[in-house]
């Protein structure tokens, strides 16, 4: 039996991704964030949603841009630290002891220690509510060599990504395939 706990925003898991820009005075800045995800295959974007409180929000406005930083698991202490400290008080990259790197196709920067980043152009803004939906095109997906698999694509068990519980606010490393998309379910078809 299922028990009904509201509507709350109880989706797991949720990504734990760092939003990289520059503010007014062209600082570099990060900022955790659990509300986002890919949106469309084409164009290739991802939607990030913020409070207009937030100091990535203004940046995001004023430059069109932004990137989507994924860390890997062992940089959980420093992903966590860029969601509960602001922009505004801190300078993030130097007090994680991260390195921020001027984005290649886009007015933002990345962190150069973290094996996946996306470069975003910012192509709508939606207000939903207390968020803030930034829709960005991927413009361009740079990669560490070491977590590419033999095709060339990021490997989930070599990128090391980590996810997060909104409901108990603890971080999750990624674990073992358990199938192949886009063919497991051929077992379940022939079954029919």
């Amino acid at each position: 039996m299922k028990v009904s706990l509201g509507a709350k925003p109880l989706a797991l898991p949720t990504p734990a991704w760092l939003v990289g820009t520059y503010d007014a005075e062209g600082r570099p800045n990060i900022a955790t964030v659990a509300w986002c995800g890919v949106c469309c295959t084409e164009p290739p974007s991802i939607a990030v949603s913020l409070r207009k409180a937030r100091h990535s929000y203004d940046a995001i406005v004023a430059r069109k841009a932004f990137t989507v930083n994924v860390p890997s698991d062992r940089f959980v202490r420093e992903t966590d630290y860029a969601g509960i400290v602001s922009g505004r008080a801190a300078d993030k990259f130097a007090v994680a002891g991260l390195t921020p790197v001027p984005g290649e196709l886009v007015d933002a920067p990345y962190v150069e220690e973290f094996p996946l980043v996306l470069e975003c152009r910012l192509t709508q803004t939606i207000e939903i509510g207390v968020h803030i939906q930034f829709i960005g095109e991927i413009v361009n997906v740079r990669a560490d060599e070491a977590v590419l698999d033999a095709n060339g694509l990021p490997d989930m068990l070599k990128v090391r990504p980590i996810v997060y519980d909104p409901g108990a606010k603890v971080y999750y490393g990624v674990g073992e395939s358990i199938g192949k998309g886009f063919s497991i379910g051929n077992e379940v078809k022939k079954e029919e």
